[in-house]
């Protein structure tokens, strides 16, 4: 396992995404970018104790597709990096990719104030992506956001009981951006505001994160060498997504929201006898199986599947 290995997977990764794509086209791509700690115990080459998470580890970067849950992306990192540096440079590449395979495909990017960096404003604009990114709190951010605050002091100062909240928008330019660009906050909780709406929904990747821990192992990084945990990571990414593939496009209706652990219980551990004839593979579950409908829901799609193979 080497840096070649790891260029092989993205290969890989691509194609495969090619051929889902060939079944089910998605409308649009909505990339979340995160970062995530695998913790560490035996010293292995370039863990180190990071203080954000303050325990030892890895500090990966990943990049979901929050439409579906496929990992588009994973790069493991030292465990001091912080969880935004070179996020440009690891989000090129797949946009890139997206603009030339799929140039009419809308693209949005989300990321927390860790990614709000002019070098990622700038790839995402270069790559005709819409972004919503947190930026860290400052005074100048509040002076901009005044009219809005005392809006809101006149709409609640005869009523401190029932919620109110505002929004509002402005131009903004940082000392180390080029130009001017769009800003909007909100003073109180978040409520029917879209562009904030679309940023909270990024929540969802903590839950694609966790099963990827739980799920399929991603925190398995025991090898000393850094090389070889990169690439024992990709092997756990990708049967992630071929899971994830799995689960959109063959199983039953009721079980798409499922995770890994109870597929495995409900439709992989499960007693069958397997009967061979000249011209089919038969299934036999007991009668008393309580998943057996969707068992043979679950072949019937698979039966139906239809990839455009090259």
């Amino acid at each position: 396992m080497d840096e070649d290995t790891l260029v092989q997977f993205d290969q890989i990764d691509a194609k495969m995404r090619e051929i889902v794509y060939s079944i089910m086209h998605p409308e649009h791509i909505l990339f979340d970018l995160d970062s995530t700690l695998l913790n560490t115990y035996g010293g292995q080459e370039g863990e180190d104790f990071n203080f954000h998470y303050m325990a030892h580890g890895y500090h990966p970067l990943l990049c979901f597709d929050d439409l579906t849950g496929d990992l588009l992306k994973v790069e493991l990192r030292d465990g001091t990096q912080y969880c935004g540096k070179d996020a440009e440079q690891f989000m090129i590449p797949l946009m890139q990719e997206y603009r030339i395979k799929y140039p009419s495909l809308p693209l949005y990017l989300r990321g927390d104030s860790g990614f709000a960096s002019p070098e990622l404003y700038k790839a995402c604009e270069d790559n005709d992506c819409k972004y919503a990114i947190r930026l860290k709190d400052n005074p100048a951010l509040h002076r901009l956001a005044t009219d809005a605050d005392e809006a809101l002091y006149r709409a609640t100062q005869d009523n401190q009981i029932h919620y109110a909240v505002e929004y509002g928008k402005f131009m903004y330019q940082a000392g180390s951006w080029p130009h001017p660009r769009g800003v909007v906050f909100k003073v109180e909780k978040p409520y029917g505001q879209q562009v904030i709406q679309f940023y909270c929904g990024r929540g969802r990747m903590e839950n694609y994160i966790k099963e990827g821990k739980s799920g399929f192992d991603f925190s398995s990084v025991s090898s000393y060498t850094k090389i070889v945990n990169a690439n024992r990571l990709r092997v756990h990414a990708l049967v992630y997504n071929l899971f994830n593939w799995f689960r959109r496009l063959a199983l039953s209706a009721s079980m798409r929201k499922a995770q890994i652990d109870t597929i495995r219980l409900k439709l992989l551990k499960i007693a069958t006898k397997v009967v061979h004839s000249s011209r089919y593979i038969i299934f036999k579950l007991r009668s008393s199986c309580p998943y057996k409908k969707e068992f043979y829901e679950t072949l019937s799609n698979i039966g139906k599947l239809q990839p455009k193979l090259e």
